[in-house]
């Protein structure tokens, strides 16, 4: 059903596709939106990597939701900042590419906004704050995997 890498060497393993959900900030989703044109957003996540999923926050309205609630399929494209060689002016960039369905979760438990928060700060006061003024108007979207993949590109 998905296509197999062409430049196999390129492949990263799935343990380095996962250490990249971990440890970056925002990827960007895409999804079948309006007239059926893609949409694709930026979006800060959370990756679960016990369950294999893949969490994102936003409001109760909009686009996005739109789409999702016409079309479940989505694609999410993370990528790391990249390193050069010594003396090289070429960028390597490892990036993962996910295939999945993506639903909004109907009652999210409030330890999963903790995780998800806790991944861009350790400030429990703050999110304790947020989490209180936004959980009621906050939808939790639940992304499950399907198909992952990830490669190292080099720019030159």
């Amino acid at each position: 059903m998905f296509r197999e890498m062409l430049r196999i060497k390129q492949k990263l393993s799935d343990g380095e596709c996962r250490e990249i959900l971990k440890n970056e900030p925002r990827g960007v989703l895409s999804v079948i939106g309006d007239e059926d044109y893609p949409y694709a957003m930026p979006m800060n996540f959370f990756y679960d990597e016990n369950a294999n999923k893949i969490y994102f926050h936003c409001g109760k309205k909009g686009h996005r939701l739109d789409a999702i609630a016409k079309h479940d399929k989505v694609c999410f494209c993370v990528y790391d900042k990249g390193y050069r060689k010594d003396g090289d002016w070429a960028l390597n960039i490892k990036s993962v590419i996910i295939f999945g369905r993506l639903h909004v979760m109907e009652n999210w438990p409030l330890e999963l906004m903790w995780d998800m928060s806790r991944k861009y700060t350790d400030d429990d006061e703050y999110i304790r704050g947020e989490i209180e003024k936004f959980a009621k108007n906050t939808a939790v979207l639940e992304l499950e995997i399907e198909h992952m993949s990830g490669k190292l590109v080099n720019e030159s």
